[in-house]
């Protein structure tokens, strides 16, 4: 499955994207905001495309411009309770490509599908409050704020991370405006 908009193509990730995934993995200000460590090696990088990127409806986001993989947006596979009827999004960009409003197009892209194509009901998505970025993202995507819930990681004991829930009923609501 691919998907697309004005400044990207959202595609399954291939061995072939390991060294563009390093790239941006290994950024200490990437993956501790998302509660992952930087990636050690291109090979961490291609393990991870094996595992976690492997899973469905998770795309690697590519920069139709350079042909670079620059970030990963997708479905986790955390429904909340709904059946089936809900998952989680969770995504990823380089440092590079921050401030443009490219994870914002590219998260509403998977939002559509998620709505129309998996017959999503309910779409959750989450930050660590000190994550300004992702939660521009989330908020511009039509996102509610449903709690708040303290977590531990490996970077911190006690890390507030807050939920967010986009229902299908509201989504379609802001489309039709």
């Amino acid at each position: 499955m691919i998907l697309e908009t004005a400044r990207t193509l959202l595609r399954p990730f291939a061995d072939g994207d390991a060294s563009d995934l390093y790239a941006y993995a290994r950024d200490p200000r990437v993956g501790p905001a998302a509660g992952w460590k930087p990636h050690a090696n291109v090979e961490e990088s291609l393990r991870t495309i094996h595992t976690v990127f492997s899973a469905p409806n998770v795309f690697a986001i590519v920069d139709r411009e350079s042909g670079h993989v620059v970030g990963s947006v997708g479905f986790v596979g955390r429904p909340r309770g709904e059946e089936g009827l809900s998952d989680e999004l969770g995504y990823a960009l380089s440092p590079a490509y921050w401030g443009r409003g490219l994870m914002t197009e590219a998260a509403s892209r998977v939002l559509e599908y998620g709505f129309t194509v998996l017959g999503l009901q309910a779409i959750w998505c989450s930050y660590y409050a000190e994550n300004d970025r992702s939660r521009r993202v989330i908020e511009r995507c039509g996102f509610s704020h449903a709690f708040d819930q303290r977590l531990s990681d490996e970077f911190a004991e006690d890390r507030l991370t807050r939920f967010y829930v986009l229902l299908r009923e509201d989504w379609k609501r802001r489309r039709s405006r």
